[in-house]
């Protein structure tokens, strides 16, 4: 079913207050991937408060959707929706990659609970959900797996091998996300390394492929419940973005892929998110 209006309000709610804490982990590490970290929070949040089968008071239950962050430079990110979700108080963020942390700027599925694949080389990411997702097809099991990726690592060759097997598989049980924000550390992607026409390159390899505003809930969840009811292969959802969404400083910058804040632009920061949100 589509999101009801209500489901809209509750989920701009997570992400206001996920985008807010984004700032403050930043903050507290001393820095971040924070730019890419806002592009995405959206999707995550869609998927973590109203779409995913996860119960974060059992993060291993073997019957759980997974989620591969494959670009794992978002890691501030996904640490707090996940603690915005129950797997763990927020309090613990405050350590974010301090030496010593369990929270290391790529979070590792070994000590951070909820986390269900250590990644952060990038391209790599898609290749592992492939293997998830035709793991539970030989098991016969009914849970999903969603991969989240960067527009920039599709310039790495192992992603496209891991599309070729996807389709190979017919793994419709796998629905990746792709934060098309046009950015990467190295400026912009189509010149460091030119990715259109993207959708028909998806499309050729025999992915569902639909194009979207990634920071629309309708249109995240609407592609949501197509990628579900599509059988036969795996679904891309090409995700529309702006890195750094919400702080109007860093938003379409690529200087802010990573950076790190002085109390004066932590309070522009925050005060930018809120008037985003109708809060100020």
């Amino acid at each position: 079913m589509p999101l009801s209006n209500e489901d809209i309000v509750k989920l701009k709610e997570k992400a206001w207050s996920i985008r807010r804490m984004i700032i403050q982990t930043t903050i507290w590490a001393g820095g971040g991937h924070v730019g890419g970290a806002l592009s995405q929070t959206d999707i995550l949040a869609a998927l973590y408060f109203h779409y995913m089968k996860i119960d974060p008071k059992n993060p291993g239950l073997e019957d759980r959707d997974r989620l591969v962050l494959s670009k794992g430079h978002g890691g501030i990110g996904l640490a707090v929706v996940l603690a915005e979700a129950g797997y763990y108080k927020d309090e613990l963020l405050k350590d974010f990659n301090h030496t010593g942390s369990s929270f290391g700027m790529h979070l590792d599925k070994l000590k951070v609970p909820g986390v269900d694949a250590s990644t952060g080389s990038l391209g790599h990411g898609l290749s592992i959900s492939v293997g998830l997702a035709l793991g539970a097809k030989l098991k016969k099991a009914s849970w999903r797996t969603y991969c989240i990726l960067g527009d920039g690592e599709c310039g790495e060759g192992s992603i496209w091998e891991a599309a070729m097997a996807a389709k190979h598989f017919n793994l419709d049980n796998l629905i990746g996300f792709l934060d098309r924000n046009m950015l990467c550390i190295d400026g912009e992607t189509e010149k460091v390394m030119a990715l259109e026409p993207l959708t028909d390159k998806w499309k050729s390899f025999g992915w569902n492929t639909i194009s979207i505003d990634g920071h629309d809930f309708a249109q995240i969840g609407d592609a949501i419940e197509k990628a579900k009811a599509f059988t036969g292969g795996p679904t891309m959802i090409i995700a529309r973005t702006v890195k750094g969404k919400g702080v109007e400083y860093m938003e379409g910058k690529a200087a802010w892929h990573y950076g790190g804040l002085d109390s004066g632009m932590a309070e522009k920061a925050l005060a930018s998110i809120d008037r985003a949100y109708g809060k100020a």
